[in-house]
């Protein structure tokens, strides 16, 4: 029953499944959805915003690591709980704009997808859970530093 439970988890809620881009899938279907709860119905400051996307991101590792056990893979596409803290780290502190959400899912996904260094390094060298999600966090981090600039140096083409 607990192993049913993590995978459903580390799946979320057997999203990974999906027989295609089952990361681009979680991230629309979960990853948006937690996104808009956190800042626009929740309003969390900024401060509490990265706290639970800290936590989150903590939670991620142990059950991207158990759910990789169950499943017997290193870093399964069918375990996506990894993408979620990636995404959310992407928009710390950036306006909570459509152009925002969609440049976000799109830059970020891509940047994850390609592995862009030091990704592809951490993934290998991290043990378990740590390798899964990490990576994604570095891309969520390239993403975020992409849309700051833009949001610097040209706040109309985000909505701000």
């Amino acid at each position: 029953m607990a192993q049913r439970i993590v995978l459903f988890v580390g799946s979320l809620g057997y999203l990974g499944f999906v027989p295609v881009a089952s990361g681009t899938v979680a991230v629309a279907v979960v990853g948006i959805p937690v996104y808009l709860l956190l800042t626009r119905y929740l309003q969390l400051s900024w401060p509490a915003y990265v706290s639970v996307v800290a936590a989150l991101t903590l939670v991620s590792i142990w059950v991207a690591d158990r759910t990789d056990a169950i499943l017997n893979e290193k870093d399964s596409r069918r375990n996506v709980i990894d993408e979620i803290p990636g995404f959310l780290v992407a928009l710390v502190g950036l306006p909570c704009t459509w152009q925002v959400v969609v440049a976000a899912f799109l830059l970020e996904r891509a940047i994850d997808i390609a592995k862009v260094w030091p990704a592809n390094w951490i993934e290998r060298r991290l043990p378990g859970g740590w390798g899964v999600v990490i990576d994604d966090v570095v891309a969520g981090l390239y993403t975020l530093a992409i849309l700051k600039a833009v949001a610097t140096y040209a706040p109309s083409w985000i909505g701000g």
